[in-house]
């Protein structure tokens, strides 16, 4: 499985952007789908989780009623639709995928075994 995550960059406070994730590899070992995120200096962060065949969708505290995960089968691609940008959404953001993730465990980076390279969002005022 490799993923690409593209569509970061700048972006002022309060504005919106997309975030995709280009997946190639056997469907079934990426049936779980996430983005974490690893804002200067801190630790990767759970952003959001989504099954790619039901859709279901998780997502941290920080960013409910904000972003918006989401899949294209056609395109084999996930996105993370980002609104209300904070200065605490700065950060690199990574996509991920695992064959199988426990429901209590999506949030778990240890959950993931694919990871793509990282898209940089900066938020500034």
């Amino acid at each position: 499985v490799q993923l690409q995550a593209s569509g970061g960059g700048p972006v002022q406070l309060g504005d919106s952007l997309t975030l995709s994730c280009a997946v190639s590899g056997p469907a079934d070992s990426r049936k779980d789908m996430a983005w974490f995120r690893q804002p200067p200096g801190m630790e990767r962060e759970f952003v959001a989780h989504i099954k790619w065949a039901s859709r279901n969708t998780a997502y941290a505290d920080s960013v409910k009623g904000r972003f918006t995960i989401s899949r294209d089968g056609a395109k084999n691609t996930m996105y993370l639709q980002m609104n209300a940008l904070k200065s605490e959404d700065t950060a690199v953001y990574y996509c991920a995928a695992d064959p199988y993730v426990i429901t209590s465990q999506r949030g778990s980076i240890d959950s993931y075994i694919y990871w793509g390279q990282g898209t940089l969002v900066t938020v500034s005022s």
